[in-house]
């Protein structure tokens, strides 16, 4: 099973898709990160830990070990849950204080994945970001 942020690094994503020379290798690439999720629960793909602002179906769910956020994620489209493993190794297995000083932005852009995403999906994934950073202010 693939964690991202510990298996999958920030520098991993950073460097694979530096590799490919055009956008449609790059989100394929995306969607390929996203099978390597682990299964979600049914169980968990409720209200509660929907996301809103999404496009698509999100769910994030947040477990605490040793002072770290670990999170599971899922999504009902490919590309999300792509963009999903792209947030999580970022955030995943940090402690609070590294997840809200991780400049995303920088990371972002440095994906150059904003600019080549349609606003809602832009939207969605500021949505991610914002469910983590909220859950990891809330303890620190």
């Amino acid at each position: 099973m693939t964690q991202f942020g510990i298996d999958v690094t920030v520098d991993d994503i950073i460097d694979s898709l530096g590799f490919f020379d055009n956008w449609e290798e790059r989100y394929k690439y995306i969607i390929d990160l996203g099978k390597e999720l682990p299964e979600m629960d049914s169980s968990l793909r409720t209200d509660e830990y929907l996301v809103r602002g999404c496009q698509s179906q999100v769910w994030l769910v947040d477990e605490w070990r040793a002072g770290k956020l670990f999170f599971q994620a899922d999504s009902d489209a490919f590309i999300v849950k792509g963009l999903l493993g792209v947030v999580l190794a970022a955030f995943n297995g940090k402690t609070p204080g590294e997840i809200l000083a991780f400049d995303i932005d920088a990371y972002f852009t440095q994906l150059d994945l904003l600019q080549h995403l349609s606003s809602t999906r832009g939207n969605g994934l500021r949505a991610m970001v914002k469910r983590i950073k909220d859950r990891a202010s809330q303890t620190n």
